[in-house]
């Protein structure tokens, strides 16, 4: 009896935890039928977004320099830090001072599109990891370098502590951002596909744990955007985050990767939903996403020759 519990819990945990990967691309990731949170592209970019709160102790043995202490109201160094967001451009606060989402650039006249790649993993997903699971895809990282396309990776604190050296290379990249997913990808709203929800004072906190895993990994592109886990969020989500002081960014083109086994299909509904100043969601997740890299030799090609130039997520909000 005791060995079926365990089997039904692990099966539904494996469960949830598929529906919440596919739900990073799988729709809008609002229940606010108001939309109010929803800011688009219309609202001017604010000044850049301040640093996140300083790191833990246990950063403290980094082989990265640490960033020097600003007194208040300073400007940012010129210099970048590693792990603290850059001079990106974000938006400014919505109503009552709720965290801005961006979707897609609106009003855009020239062909423009930034892939995203979400670098997932959960705070609980070690033994996996140790296992042998591979949630990282060094494969495709090659690819886009090699395709020469710039990208904006979302990534979980926890990936970045998995794979340090990756998370490093990647920041360190000109070719590449890394942006904010969390640290455990946990839910920030409920329900979000059974993911564990986190509380406010909680979920502030997760923002600043993955920034600071990401200065540990001694990644300098670093961006003040975020992703919520599972596209769940709300009002009450985007209170929660407001000190963070980030632009929250979904999409507006779902490329179906997530567990996907067939890169022509991918490449399909990616093609079919590409438009001038969109957002695509895509994955940097070997286990959960296989065939990503072959799809993206498709569609990188197939876009060029439509007319279309590659930008990170940075320089869509910076129109």
């Amino acid at each position: 009896m005791t060995i079926s519990v365990r089997r039904t819990a692990a099966v539904a945990a494996v469960a949830a935890l598929s529906a919440a990967l596919a739900a990073c691309g799988g729709g809008t990731g609002t229940s606010d039928p108001g939309g109010q949170a929803r800011m688009g592209a219309s609202t001017a970019p604010s000044a850049p977004a301040s640093a996140p709160a300083a790191a833990s102790p246990s950063a403290a043995g980094s082989s990265a320099p640490a960033a020097p202490p600003a007194s208040p109201g300073s400007s940012p160094s010129a210099v970048p830090q590693p792990g603290a967001p850059g001079k990106a451009p974000t938006m400014a606060p919505g109503p009552g001072g709720l965290t801005p989402v961006f979707d897609r650039a609106k009003q855009q006249t020239d062909k423009t599109v930034a892939l995203t790649f979400d670098a997932d993993m959960t705070s609980d997903q070690g033994p996996r990891a140790a296992d042998g699971e591979r949630f990282d895809n060094p494969q495709l990282i090659s690819t886009l370098r090699t395709l020469k396309v710039p990208s904006t990776v979302f990534m979980t604190g926890r990936w970045a502590e998995e794979y340090p050296d990756q998370a490093k290379s990647i920041g360190t990249d000109p070719n590449f951002e890394i942006a904010n997913h969390s640290y455990s990808h946990h839910a920030f709203k409920s329900p979000c596909y059974g993911l564990p929800t986190l509380d406010e004072a909680a979920a502030r906190a997760d923002v600043d744990r993955a920034f600071e895993a990401f200065h540990k990994a001694g990644a300098v592109n670093t961006v003040p955007y975020f992703r919520f886990p599972g596209g769940c969020y709300d009002d009450q989500a985007l209170r929660a985050i407001s000190t963070a002081k980030v632009t929250a960014v979904q999409w507006d083109v779902v490329s179906g990767d997530a567990f996907a086994k067939d890169p022509d299909a991918v490449a399909e509904q990616v093609l079919a939903g590409v438009k001038p100043g969109s957002v695509v969601v895509m994955h940097c997740t070997r286990s959960a996403a296989p065939v990503t890299e072959e799809a993206i030799r498709k569609i990188v090609p197939e876009l060029r020759k439509r007319g279309y130039r590659f930008v990170k997520v940075s320089d869509l909000i910076g129109k």
